[in-house]
């Protein structure tokens, strides 16, 4: 007999990321898993050879159209008809995720609650550590904290062979996914050229990467020989590529928990949200976190950002310190994670 489990849930990469290593865990207790997920995140979920994912068109399913919300969700039931799971893991606070599972009969249910306390993510633990700890934790709810990502087993050729130089890709985007767009967390565009100037003038290959939507950043790097491959590459390209670099310097965006996937150095850049949550808990990561000074950090509550004109957290953190992180990664890649405050 086959048991299977199914996890709902639809999020940015981040979210996706952090789930991994508690449906691993699900997966090695002999449980096969399916994954109901967004059409962005599936090529993600793909590059692991244990995960069925199923996808939905999530800008359809949360948009304004009623008939498009109701086509993906009548998809989502052709796929889970007649299906069996002996655990369904809706990891979603908002109840109507529910009516996605409808057609599954499953021997056992849990969904996130903002009411139980077993089943609401704790504020300042790390996502991965709590996702472990509602789907497979103790009785008494002890889960360990340092709980390492989850490579993947299914990688594509690496679309941008080694130059013979050291590698560096900055990630100057991102920050936004279907329901809004988060400036806060981004490092300001002149500190990531100054510095690419930094890097370029050791000698080192900088590649600019993202997503179709970080095109604006473009242009702030046109008079230096950076590498622009942004909007480049789908998902399983990109993990294969920063899989090549020696360094990948980003603020907490989807290329953050990219990198953190693979193994190669990381500086993640962070100042409204807490590292604490978000930091992959690998060897070989360094996150800065500006603003030690400012009583308002962090400011990110899981849903929203306080209202603030000029993300002093962010722009506190200067040029030289990320450089310097680099080269303490490049000299010791396999240097336990650790988080500075600046």
């Amino acid at each position: 007999m086959t048991h299977k489990a199914l996890i709902v849930k639809i999020g940015a990469l981040g979210d996706v990321a952090s789930v991994l290593p508690a449906a691993r865990k699900l997966q090695q207790s002999g449980l096969e898993i399916d994954w109901l997920c967004g059409k962005t995140i599936a090529p993600l979920l793909a590059c692991y050879s244990w995960v069925h994912p199923i996808a939905v068109d999530e800008e359809l399913l949360f948009g304004d159209r009623k008939v498009s919300a109701l086509w993906q969700i009548m998809c989502a039931w052709g796929a889970l008809i007649g299906s069996s799971y002996d655990l369904c893991a809706i990891l979603q606070y908002d109840r109507r995720y529910r009516i996605l599972t409808l057609p599954a009969r499953t021997r056992r249910s849990i969904a996130l609650s903002s009411h139980l306390r077993d089943f609401k993510l704790i504020s300042e633990r790390h996502h991965s550590a709590e996702y472990a700890r509602i789907l497979c934790g103790t009785p008494d709810g002890y889960c360990e904290e340092n709980i390492a990502p989850v490579a993947p087993d299914r990688l594509p050729p690496n679309p941008m062979q080694p130059q013979g130089k050291t590698r560096i890709a900055l990630a100057p985007g991102g920050a936004r996914n279907t329901l809004r767009d988060d400036a806060q967390r981004r490092w300001p565009l002149n500190s990531y050229y100054t510095l690419a100037k930094m890097l370029l003038d050791k000698g080192y290959e900088v590649v600019l990467t993202g997503g179709p939507g970080d095109r604006w950043v473009e242009s702030r790097f046109s008079d230096l020989p950076v590498e622009n491959r942004i909007a480049q590459w789908p998902i399983p390209q990109t993990l294969a590529f920063y899989q090549s670099c020696d360094c990948v310097i980003t603020h907490d965006t989807g290329p953050l928990h990219l990198a953190g996937l693979v193994q190669c150095g990381l500086v993640g850049l962070f100042g409204p949200t807490a590292p604490s949550k978000a930091l992959p808990r690998r060897k070989g990561v360094i996150g800065l976190w500006g603003g030690e000074r400012l009583p308002c950090r962090p400011c990110y509550d899981g849903r929203s950002f306080a209202t603030c004109e000029w993300n002093g957290c962010m722009i506190s953190i200067p040029s030289q310190r990320v450089a310097a992180a680099v080269e303490s990664l490049l000299e010791n890649p396999g240097a336990e994670w650790q988080v500075i405050c600046l």
